[in-house]
């Protein structure tokens, strides 16, 4: 089992320490958890999350938390963070 933290660290790594770019780090994580013998927790949400970190340009972590926002019917997010606002299925609040 790969944890999903496992996964948003391999996505900060790839991107800030050896540069890759965001389409690249989300074609090198769809490989990573393609194989049926790699089991995640909830593959639909991981894959969310990249499709909204590679669409919405925001970080994976708050990709992560979009996803999981609309995967369990939540309809805002509380966050400091204004790059939220770029995907319209999820509305920010400021705390």
């Amino acid at each position: 089992m790969v944890a999903d933290l496992v996964l948003a660290e391999c996505v900060y790594v790839l991107e800030s320490f050896y540069g890759v770019s965001p389409v690249e780090v989300v074609a090198l994580m769809r490989a990573a958890i393609a194989p049926p013998t790699i089991d995640v927790t909830d593959e639909p949400a991981l894959l969310r999350a990249l499709e909204i970190y590679e669409l919405a340009r925001i970080d994976f972590a708050d990709a992560y938390l979009v996803a999981q926002a609309e995967v369990t019917g939540v309809d805002a997010i509380l966050s400091f963070d204004r790059s939220i606002d770029r995907v319209a299925t999820i509305a920010r609040r400021e705390p």
